[in-house]
């Protein structure tokens, strides 16, 4: 019953057997030439509604850090939340590529113009402040919010008004799609974005993610970028054989809603007990909320597993459901939870 990540499952059964059927398969041309990344690389355009230049690489990391080398220079700046990912979990490399991450504040970890302007305006004078370059958003966010259509495209436009790009780091890009019911390309370049890093592997593949830049022209240098960190695989099939099932009869959003379904019924459940503080709106596949400590204590003995940090007898939470989180260790823990609460309040 391990909530602690979407990271920590294995990989759907279709991405296993396009993989199989790929091992199996007879010899194909290396570093991308062969005809599983052409039919990944025709799904991603036919899933974007446009032509889109994609790359495929294995990590996060890669995609973030490669796609935002190419959208800031060494001298320039790259704004992002002060928990988004890139600020805090990949150890300076988007820094090590390209320009600085400058970090601002805002709301259940999403920026907005209101946060970004003043931020923007402090690097005037030019010259003696890192230049304004990019802003990176997280779909759906570090505290598992969503940013929608209408607040995509208000960003968009500041970045627009100061010559800046917008990047979108979208580990968990499936589940806001599929939160919202919209269109991929609603939610991207038709909103304003530059560039999207497509993260597939916490939702059901074993190591699959993607630059996905909506101007070809963008990513014209970038195969070099790819190469030089090391992401071009010589069986680049074993990469894109998983896309390619993915993508294929809308699996990724499939999987997405599962998780997202259970993260919902988790969430709901969880508002109506009295211990239980909800943080952040549920809008994806995580739940964030405090609760006693002992609770916490309480939920490790029955075998739940969890991040927590705890402070002043109280825990907050992180609660992450996957492609194939199981509805009854869902209710499992609804019901561990609600009966600690039962057992405190009758003491």
């Amino acid at each position: 019953m391990n909530f602690a990540s979407d990271n920590v499952t294995g990989a759907a059964p279709e991405i296993i057997e396009a993989l199989s059927a790929a091992a199996a398969a007879g010899p194909e041309m290396p570093y991308g030439a062969d005809s599983y990344t052409a039919r990944a690389e025709a799904l991603m355009s036919e899933v974007f509604e446009k032509e889109v230049s994609v790359f495929f690489v294995a990590t996060g990391t890669a995609a973030n850090s490669l796609s935002l080398s190419q959208l800031v220079p060494p001298y320039g700046g790259a704004y992002c939340h002060e928990d988004a990912h890139i600020q805090v979990h990949e150890a300076g490399a988007p820094e090590h590529y390209g320009g600085k991450l400058i970090p601002v504040g805002g709301e259940h970890a999403k920026l907005t113009p209101a946060v970004l302007q003043p931020a923007i305006a402090k690097a005037v004078p030019p010259v003696h402040h890192v230049k304004p370059s990019a802003v990176s958003i997280t779909q759906a966010s570090e505290s598992g919010t969503v940013y929608t259509p209408e607040e995509i495209k208000a960003l968009a436009s500041c970045c627009r008004e100061h010559g800046m790009r917008l990047h979108m780091d979208g580990a968990r890009f499936a589940n806001a799609v599929a939160s919202m019911g919209v269109s991929p390309a609603e939610t991207t370049w038709k909103a304003g974005v530059d560039a999207l890093s497509f993260g597939a592997t916490k939702n059901g593949t074993l190591a699959a993610e993607a630059v996905v830049f909506f101007d070809p022209a963008d990513g014209e240098e970038f195969a070099y970028r790819r190469k030089r960190g090391g992401h071009l695989f010589s069986k680049m099939r074993f990469l894109t054989a998983q896309w390619e099932a993915y993508l294929s009869g809308g699996l990724w959003l499939a999987l997405a809603d599962h998780a997202n379904a259970m993260a919902a019924r988790l969430g709901s459940a969880l508002s109506e007990i009295p211990a239980v503080e909800i943080l952040h709106p549920v809008e994806a596949n995580m739940v964030f909320a405090e609760w006693p400590a002992s609770t916490t204590d309480e939920l490790v003995k029955q075998g739940f597993v969890f991040y927590a940090q705890e402070s002043e007898g109280r825990s907050r939470v992180r609660l992450v459901m996957a492609f194939n989180t199981r509805p009854e260790d869902v209710e499992k823990l609804i019901e561990a939870v609600r009966g600690h609460g039962a057992a405190q309040a009758a003491q």
